[in-house]
């Protein structure tokens, strides 16, 4: 019966949710001589799949312009599945929102990086992000408009 109690946290998969690729004002805009200006959007998100069982989302929106037009839009969406078994609940918001996507997103990295390179276009590096530190600014954040009464309402797009 102890093993009832053994904390569980494993992989179960890692996979690309979700790729788009876009270059709208192509192959005018590839004439250009300016330098592009890079605008990096990054996103995570979990939902709970089955009992025990989460999915895992970082999303990466790389926009590149050239003055207003849009040279190419990059956004990729890497996913993983974990098995996340026996765990204190006050453990499990780090856990969903710090560990996983720091496994998932060196992946999340690659494939911009190679889509970019693909594409005609010298490879985006993302950065190295610090996702406790993002995590902890999303709590203070939640924390703050639950303080001043305020109503918070999540948006699905």
């Amino acid at each position: 019966m102890a093993d009832e109690a053994t904390p569980v946290f494993q992989i179960q998969r890692m996979y690309l949710k979700d790729l788009s690729l876009e270059q709208p004002n192509s192959p005018q805009i590839l004439l250009e001589q300016q330098q592009p200006q890079v605008d990096i959007n990054l996103g995570v998100g979990a939902e709970q799949v089955a009992d025990g069982i989460y999915e895992v989302t970082v999303t990466a929106t790389v926009t590149t312009k050239v003055q207003d037009k849009v040279l190419f839009l990059v956004e990729a969406k890497q996913a993983g599945i974990f098995e996340i078994r026996n765990v204190p609940q006050d453990q499990m918001q780090g856990i969903i929102g710090i560990v996983c996507p720091q496994m998932i997103y060196p992946y999340l990295r690659a494939i911009v990086s190679d889509v970019c390179t693909r594409a005609g276009f010298p490879p985006i590096m993302l950065t190295e992000v610090n996702f406790q530190a993002m995590f902890q600014a999303q709590q203070e954040q939640q924390a703050a408009q639950q303080g001043n009464g305020s109503r918070i309402i999540t948006s699905v797009n």
